[in-house]
């Protein structure tokens, strides 16, 4: 398959379409839209993070508020409260910052976009109406990174964590 590849990127586009797309588009490198996509994914999980502690190691009393008064799971028409709140407010918290963070350094990319995935899977339950401009874009965002990798500007790529190879097609 490789070869078929290979052989396909030497012979000349016939059809006119596909070289004015080639020729508009071609310049644009992948690992640059890769950069930005983990970037923008990362910038406003990163930026709640940033509001969920008072100083180091410190939960703010805000955040286990929220966690404890405000927030419920929104399951088959029930409203549940999450169980050991404080508990998940922590682990949520240290999820928003740490997730990322590696995701904006390129390193463990698919697992830390899977951890935003799965973020925002339960903000999907705790806020149902955000799917359209929050949940379904960062999902989305999320799915692609896990399905096209870190790119190569990234640590997983410097230390071969993202399983390219020279010669193997990229998508």
């Amino acid at each position: 398959m490789s070869t078929d590849y290979a052989s396909s990127l030497e012979r000349p586009l016939v059809n006119p379409i596909a070289r004015f797309t080639l020729a508009l588009f071609g310049f644009l490198p992948a690992s640059l839209a890769l950069l930005l996509l983990r970037l923008a994914l990362a910038m406003p999980f990163y930026k709640s993070g940033l509001t969920r502690w008072d100083g180091w190691f410190n939960l703010s009393f805000g955040t286990k508020a929220l966690f404890t008064d405000e927030y419920r799971l929104h399951v088959f028409g029930q409203e549940i409260p999450f169980p050991q709140p404080e508990l998940v407010a922590t682990m949520a918290s240290t999820a928003e910052i740490v997730l990322p963070i590696l995701l904006a350094l390129g390193f463990l990319t698919r697992y830390a976009a899977l951890g935003l995935l799965c973020m925002t899977a339960v903000i999907q339950l705790t806020y149902p109406d955000g799917w359209q401009n929050f949940h379904l874009p960062w999902a989305t965002m999320a799915l692609a990174i896990m399905a096209f990798g870190p790119g190569q500007i990234s640590l997983d790529r410097l230390v071969g964590f993202d399983g390219w190879r020279a010669g193997r097609r990229p998508f």
